[in-house]
């Protein structure tokens, strides 16, 4: 459904405009009150996430478009933006205790995440490759001022300016692919392209994706473009290291899912290919380094980049019921990463003087969050491999090359699972053996709010995942 009327289009960014309003408005509320509005402004800021949820999902039903479907909302934007405003919304209540400490009352911080998920929810519904970089630089450019929000810890500052330099870089090089993509069509929309394409020889069109490709990879911090992740997740403070891990991971994979599949349809045996090895990369490196590692937050950076690794397993099927994979994958994963590093603490002088080895026996705080954690994330992991197994049935006939690499990743996949079960079974090995370092305080009221959440949510996908399942089937399904 395309509104070309004056009065309905703006309906389709209604929910975009109440956000970056709202957050104008706190802006100007926290220059004008000083440092002392932040528990104000950070309260404030949840409150227009749950408004600017409720009217995302009050839009009509169907696909909407507007700005010559430049913008577009179907049940997959709907799907990853609801999930976008949840970590972020998620991120700020763990912000509390990061940000009730005197040193760092920092009211720009909960507008930072607000302008970051306003950039997020532009690069979800993306329908070409402007609309594309406007909301990648609009999230990138909070997010880098949001890693570097601990102004007194080096590790903070040092974070911040590595996702800079190299997040620019990438940005750079997503350009540049983009400019080579409108040379080579003659257009900017995914739709436009797509068609277009039908047209022009093989090597153009892979030369036109490739050159696009490492700057999407690196959001998703998918090998080889993931060396800024282990380092910006242990500089950043441990909310920001949660935000990175959901939220910013959810709109890059989406719009990466949304170029892949509604962009280059004509050449998916050539992307494929691609895709294929990026996964099995990531879900390798991933595996074997994060056993090495006695930081957690280190640990769970490497474990994020195995499982973008597993997230893409789903996208190289090629199909609905890959991309279904990808939607169960990346809901699960954002309530997983939000429990396993919601007690991690923050403040360094805290920490007892010892071994390096020994931090990961005091970030180890809430016992029960990582078992509960692991099996629903098991579950998905085999739901991405079932849709393959699916997928590669279907392609036997019209693309004959595909079923051996969806074997591949299948298998792939099943080894780096136990590999990642070896240190995901050390921290409860720490937790339940090993003699504590130093009393733990208990946690906040808002953090065990977020934990018992994120546990329910995951106890009743394992229980019962009809609703889940349906939701994103249909969200998959609208991209074809």
């Amino acid at each position: 459904m395309s509104f070309e009327s004056a009065g309905y289009q703006l309906l389709p960014v209604l929910p975009e405009l109440v956000l970056a309003v709202g957050a104008m408005v706190l802006l100007m509320l926290g220059a004008y009150r000083g440092p002392q509005t932040t528990s104000l402004i950070t309260g404030l800021a949840v409150c227009l996430l749950v408004v600017v949820g409720a009217l995302e999902l009050s839009l009509p039903a169907g696909k909407l478009t507007t700005f010559n479907g430049s913008f577009i909302v179907d049940d997959f934007a709907r799907f990853l933006k609801v999930l976008t405003l949840i970590g972020s919304a998620a991120t700020l209540i763990l912000s509390t205790e990061f940000l009730a400490d005197p040193s760092s009352r920092i009211f720009e911080y909960a507008i930072l995440v607000l302008l970051s998920t306003l950039g997020m929810m532009v690069l979800i519904s993306a329908g070409d490759l402007i609309m594309l970089y406007l909301g990648l630089e609009l999230m990138s450019l909070a997010l880098y001022v949001v890693a570097s929000s601990n102004r007194d810890n080096a590790k903070s500052t040092e974070a911040g300016l590595k996702y800079f330099v190299l997040g620019a870089l990438s940005s750079g090089m997503l350009l540049y692919g983009a400019s080579l993509i409108y040379g080579f069509t003659g257009t900017v929309g995914f739709a436009g392209i797509a068609a277009a394409c039908q047209d022009r020889q093989h090597r153009h069109r892979v030369l036109a994706w490739c050159s696009c490709s490492p700057g999407l990879c690196f959001k998703v911090s998918a090998v080889p473009f993931h060396m800024w992740t282990p380092d910006v997740y242990e500089g950043a403070p441990t909310p920001v290291t949660a935000f990175f891990a959901s939220a910013p991971k959810v709109a890059a994979l989406a719009v990466f899912t949304r170029v892949t599949l509604t962009a280059f349809p004509g050449i998916v045996l050539q992307w494929q290919q691609i895709v294929v090895f990026v996964a099995i990369a990531s879900m390798a490196l991933g595996s074997f380094a994060a056993i090495g590692q006695n930081n957690i937050k280190r640990l769970m950076a490497y474990s994020s980049i195995g499982h973008m690794g597993f997230a893409l397993v789903g996208l190289a099927a090629g199909t609905a019921e890959g991309a279904q994979g990808v939607l169960v994958y990346i809901a699960i994963y954002v309530a997983m990463d939000a429990r396993l590093l919601c007690g991690h603490p923050d403040d360094e002088a805290q920490r007892p003087a010892c071994r390096e080895h020994q931090r990961l026996r005091r970030d180890c705080r809430a016992p029960t969050r990582c078992w509960r954690s692991s099996l629903p994330c098991c579950c998905s992991r085999w739901r991405v491999s079932r849709r393959l197994r699916v997928s590669s049935r279907n392609f036997t006939f019209s693309l004959p090359r595909s079923r051996p690499a969806c074997f591949t990743l299948a298998v792939v996949g099943v080894l780096a699972s136990v590999v990642g079960a070896f240190y995901y079974l050390t921290i409860i090995k720490v937790m339940y053996f090993d003699e504590p370092l130093a009393k733990l305080d208990p946690m906040r009221l808002e953090l065990r709010t977020v934990l018992a959440v994120a546990g329910l949510f995951n106890i009743f996908f394992f229980a019962y995942p009809g609703p889940l399942v349906s939701v994103a089937t249909a969200a998959a399904k609208s991209l074809f």
